[in-house]
């Protein structure tokens, strides 16, 4: 019997997988075909969606952008007479196109992501799902489990890379009659979607991970803390969370054992703030999601006043595979300061945009060319956002820059939670900072003053600079603005908000000076400093621009050489697209 698997994380369904789930679904079942068809998450080949699978006694056949035309013409050829359409197929015993964006991954987080059903709780454990925890209650007393995290070297995959086993052993240490273990599934990063691919794809390994953090530190019940905006994968959580139940892999004595833990989820809001840890637990308790002073950290007075222990859903992920394969396996890879491999979401101006898994220590440059496919279209690499709001950008003359928490840290931006956009030279960094510093000021709580005041007050000096009416003072009091804010805000957002203005001024002030001084942003991304004109000898009067100018900025006859009215020009660019000459260029 043929396996058929179709690819239903969000980006497969955005691709218009479910249609062509429904459509083999629906000739299988009409013809009586001996054929199991399922969905599965996402397997990081975001840009190949929709992915269909097929699987027979003798090979894998992987299919690419299918439709719902050639999902009928897959099902009528390769499995009813066994003719593999081998031009459509990406990856097979024989044929492997895309062995550039594999073969240097090394995947733990995302081991089952697009290859089990996430509805089947039986499929993840035919891949040793939930014999971690089996193992874990057997042989391993909560102390044996942190000293192995420990060794391990894991660090959270969150954001600041504090070390998993130390943040376990705070928790575990302080008595009390409750303890509670958080999962934080806010992920709120532009251009950020590894946890939700994760919670899509595998969500029982973020469940087993967690059951394990809870034995170690002692706690009894768990949230997930998922933002709303995720509904697959909350519903997979949903549909996960009753199986374990139904089991009896939640609730008492499980398995056998004195250990009892419940898990629930909270669904957030979508505030960027809930993000930090303090504020996530307010929101849980149903509070306003604001920030509060530390100490006391959460590991003493973290939930309802108990010791808490929260790390991410990558973090934990990780976890059950660890406690299988030993601390040793773990740590094998990655670098002295950094273990273990590191989920990246690829986006912005890169061929192969997805989901990828890499193990620490490779360079920038790797992950963009060797496994992303290099830059998009006719670009030159300009560098990299790493860390979401809270990170920075890092230049291509770095792109040899390892991935190491610490090695990161050096250049002003941060690991993060793994959000990583590709800028090429259309990219205006002055306008990359404001689009980043924006979102901060927004999404701050505006608890603090310096982060209330002090982020609208850079946003403003940016919006000036893009629209050429910057002071001479403006670079000065931006960094005197930046480095106030850092100090005098109370919690991760106000502190690195700043970043992407930091690391940009650092590396790329030579564009923020001709915002200033010539008026005049090098990318030609920022409207009120950018006029279109028109190349006489490149110019056949073929009308093209004339009919894509909504205002009649240009004027000119068939076959003469138009002109465009600057006082008129909405400077909106559809004449640059629409002249197919080059005769239309940007100033």
């Amino acid at each position: 019997m043929k396996k058929i698997s179709v690819g239903l994380g969000t980006c497969g369904f955005s691709a218009g997988g479910g249609q062509v789930f429904n459509a083999i679904k629906e000739l299988i079942d009409n013809n009586n075909i001996d054929a199991e068809v399922k969905e599965t998450g996402c397997n990081g080949m975001c840009y190949k969606e929709t992915l269909v699978e097929i699987k027979d006694e003798q090979d894998t056949y992987l299919y690419a952008k299918v439709s719902v035309d050639k999902a009928g013409k897959i099902v009528n050829e390769h499995v009813l007479n066994d003719r593999p359409i081998h031009d459509w197929i990406i990856k097979s015993k024989d044929i492997s196109t895309e062995d550039s964006f594999l073969k240097k991954q090394t995947r733990i987080v995302l081991r089952n992501c697009g290859i089990i059903d996430p509805n089947s709780i039986d499929e993840y454990m035919a891949r040793d799902g939930y014999s971690a925890i089996q193992t874990t209650l057997n042989h391993h007393s909560p102390v044996e489990v942190i000293d192995i995290i420990s060794r391990s070297g894991l660090r959270g995959r969150g954001g600041g890379g504090f070390l998993t086993g130390l943040k376990w052993k705070l928790a575990h240490e302080p008595k009390s009659d409750k303890k509670y273990i958080i999962c934080n599934a806010d992920e709120g990063d532009p251009g950020a979607f590894m946890d939700r691919s994760v919670l899509e794809g595998d969500p029982h390994s973020v469940i087993e991970g967690m059951m394990i953090a809870a034995y170690a530190i002692g706690a009894d019940e768990g949230f997930i803390y998922a933002r709303a905006e995720y509904p697959l994968a909350i519903k997979r959580l949903r549909v996960a969370l009753r199986q374990c139940v139904e089991r009896g892999f939640l609730g008492n004595n499980i398995f056998g054992s004195k250990f009892n833990f419940t898990l629930s989820i909270k669904e957030g809001a979508g505030a960027f703030v809930c993000g930090e840890e303090t504020a996530l637990m307010a929101s849980v308790e149903g509070k306003r999601g604001v920030p509060r002073l530390r100490p006391p950290f959460p590991a003493q007075s973290g939930l309802w006043g108990k010791p808490t222990s929260i790390n991410n859903v990558e973090t934990f992920a990780n976890v059950p595979w660890i406690m299988i394969n030993g601390a040793d396996a773990f740590a094998s890879y990655g670098t002295e300061n950094s273990k273990g491999t590191k989920v990246f979401a690829l986006a912005g101006k890169i061929k192969k945009s997805g989901l990828v898994e890499v193990p620490m220590g490779m360079t920038i440059n790797e992950i963009v060319f060797d496994i992303g496919g290099g830059i998009k279209g006719n670009g030159i690499f300009k560098g990299v956002q790493m860390g979401g709001p809270s990170g920075g950008c890092i230049p291509a003359s770095m792109g040899d820059l390892r991935i190491d928490y610490n090695e990161i840290n050096k250049t002003g931006a941060i690991m993060g939670s793994g959000g990583l956009i590709v800028l090429d030279d259309s990219t205006c960094m002055v306008d990359i900072a404001k689009f980043f510093l924006n979102f901060t000021q927004l999404e701050s709580c505006g608890k603090c003053t310096f982060c209330r005041i002090g982020t609208k007050r850079m946003l403003e000096i940016l919006e000036r600079l893009t629209e050429g009416k910057g002071k001479l003072t403006d670079l000065v009091l931006l960094e005197d603005l930046a480095g106030k804010i850092k100090q005098g805000s109370l919690c991760g957002l106000g502190q690195t908000a700043p970043n992407p203005v930091l690391t940009t001024l650092k590396y790329f002030r030579h564009e923020y000076e001709e915002h200033l001084h010539q008026k005049r942003c090098p990318a030609h991304q920022c409207p009120s400093l950018i006029t279109f004109s028109i190349i006489p000898e490149n110019c056949k009067g073929c009308c093209l621009c004339l009919k894509a100018c909504a205002v009649g900025a240009i004027t000119g006859s068939k076959k003469e050489v138009h002109i465009i009215d600057e006082k008129k020009c909405i400077k909106c660019g559809k004449c640059f697209d629409a002249c197919r000459l080059n005769a239309v260029q940007k100033n």
